[in-house]
């Protein structure tokens, strides 16, 4: 009998398929003693099981590229934490065997990482990962992770690590359902990427039975449990024709009466540039600059090492607009050379331009190397800070950019509310504003994007959020100035026709959200979008946003 299950939608498309569950964490190991002529031999031990797993993530890492590439290399630098391996030399030292050693000293790691805010308590599936693919090293016996399976299925999982979530294959797994996560958590990003059907947030997902068949739709968020021939027809009818609907949307984005919207793409790097100029991106609305960086988190690369990863991103966009975001480090991305240690709560701390005014040698060589890589292209780069609380902020950003020389726009996302409430006096200093609604529903909402319990409060339909966006938008108006949003909202193509109607000058998102969201645009017009966004901020909540967008938009 079909049973109806109700997630989060975060990767657009239809799957139906069997169950299959991801592989599960490794079995605690026994508390046994060593010999006390064992303690060197062991200790090598752990050491040559963190520096291949630390290996191994960084290879899943260069074969992904992109997005999944700067997130494995975090992962890298967990496992090859001085601190941790000290611990577990330590815990050797006592009479415990490697296992055992690794196993406890993460366990008291990870105690100190839920206890440390929300922010970093998101960090603890990825550390968890970690711990399993050293423990089952050492122990000999298979790393958890994707099932092996010839048939292709729909795979289940608590939550899925990033290394896994990089290389699924996409001509075997159909989709996938979490228990925990968020729509904007590393693995929805990822999937989003994948172009992979996915619904996070599930409750009871994990008692779904193996070799069950489900139909996962990732716009809705609903999972169809043994779905009935008749649901089945009508989802793949529905696929079919949201397909061929896309085959038949190019061009430049744009509503149906010609109010021209940009679509872009968000990138990590050079990896992620071929899939968004198949997808028709109008250029790069995020052009993350972290993966270079997280190479090596103990210096930073040259400028002559930058200049040329940045080359390669803004040769693929002749006379189009790339948007480079100036590294954005602390909270979750530590790095040694530049954000502080010991911090209690890194999100709220000292991270993103905050960290490169206290290192202005740093946002300096960043600045020069992104002129020199523009050098003779015929692109328009634009270049913004992270993280910018006030026009104080919005100044210094404005003032390093004029010293370094910088041929370009220089502007500042909106990640805090502040910045939102603000925002005339900000484009004061600076000649655009992005919003990156990732950030600010984290920190309007007091709500981190990676812990599944807060994900409505993630959810980029609430209100709140969009009462500050619009605060940006029609302060951009006023100033004459554009307004763009380069968080996951724009890759809602429902939402994007809301965020249109708010006055958001463009549109950025990865690269395979482009078609479904140049598709929809091109459905209404400019008055219906501002009549759906007038529809969302007068409601109470992000489903009845929803609601009430759709009865706009279908006529109702």
């Amino acid at each position: 009998m079909e049973t109806t299950l109700q997630g989060v939608g975060v990767s657009h498309g239809v799957a139906i398929g069997e169950v299959r569950h991801m592989g599960t964490a490794v079995l605690e190991p026994p508390a046994k003693q060593i010999a006390p002529g064992d303690t060197a031999r062991e200790q090598g031990r752990a050491r040559q099981a963190v520096e291949a797993v630390a290996a191994d993530l960084n290879a899943r890492g260069q074969l992904a590229g992109g997005e999944a590439q700067a997130v494995l290399e975090a992962q890298s630098l967990m496992a090859l934490d001085p601190e941790l391996m000290a611990d577990i030399e330590r815990r050797v030292a006592v009479g415990s065997t490697a296992e055992r050693a690794a196993y406890d000293a993460f366990a008291s790691y990870r105690a100190l990482l839920a206890g440390a805010g929300d922010y970093l308590a998101g960090r603890v599936a990825d550390l968890d990962d970690v711990r399993n693919r050293i423990v089952a090293r050492l122990l000999g016996v298979p790393m958890p992770g994707v099932p092996d399976s010839d048939e292709p299925y729909v795979l289940i999982a608590r939550d899925l690590a990033p290394a896994d979530t990089a290389l699924l294959d996409p001509a075997l797994v159909l989709g996938f359902v979490t228990e925990e996560g968020g729509p904007t958590s590393h693995s929805a990003i990822l999937a989003r990427a994948l172009g992979v059907p996915a619904v996070v947030a599930l409750p009871g997902a994990g008692e779904l039975s193996e070799g069950t068949v489900i139909a996962v739709d990732g716009s809705s968020g609903q999972v169809f449990v043994e779905p009935s021939a008749e649901r089945r027809a009508a989802l793949t009818e529905a696929a079919a024709e949201r397909k061929a609907a896309l085959a038949a949307s190019s061009g430049p984005g744009a509503t149906s009466d010609g109010h021209k919207v940009p679509l872009l793409a968000n990138v990590g790097g050079p990896a992620d540039v071929p899939a968004a100029v198949a997808a028709g991106a109008e250029g790069v609305g995020l052009f993350r600059t972290e993966f270079l960086f997280l190479d090596d988190s103990a210096t930073a690369p040259s400028q002559e090492q930058q200049v040329e990863a940045y080359r390669q991103v803004l040769t693929a966009f002749p006379g189009g607009r790339v948007v480079v975001r100036v590294l954005d480090a602390g909270a979750d991305k530590p790095l040694d050379f530049l954000t502080p240690a010991d911090e209690p709560n890194p999100a709220l701390g000292v991270r993103g331009l905050r960290s490169l005014l206290d290192h202005p040698e740093v946002l300096r060589t960043q600045l020069r190397a992104l002129t020199a890589a523009a050098a003779g292209l015929p692109v328009h780069l634009e270049v913004m800070a992270p993280m910018v609380a006030d026009r104080q902020d919005a100044k210094a950003f404005a003032d390093a950019c004029r010293a370094a020389g910088l041929a370009a726009k220089f502007g500042a996302m909106v990640e805090i509310p502040s910045a939102a409430l603000r925002a005339r006096s900000i484009l004061r200093e600076v000649e655009f504003l992005s919003l990156g609604t990732n950030d600010l529903a984290q920190y309007t909402f007091a709500a981190d994007r990676q812990v599944g319990a807060v994900a409505r409060l993630q959810d980029p339909w609430q209100p709140a959020l969009l009462d500050l966006v619009a605060l940006a938008a029609e302060a951009a108006k006023a100033e004459g100035k554009s307004c763009g949003v380069c968080g996951e909202a724009a890759a809602d193509p429902l939402l994007a026709c809301v965020l249109t109607g708010l006055g958001v000058t463009s549109l950025s998102m990865g690269a395979a959200s482009i078609p479904y969201v140049r598709a929809t645009l091109a459905k209404y017009t400019l008055a219906q979008c501002e009549r759906a966004a007038a529809a969302a901020r007068a409601t109470d909540s992000a489903d009845e946003a929803r609601r009430a967008v759709q009865g706009v938009l279908s006529g109702e």
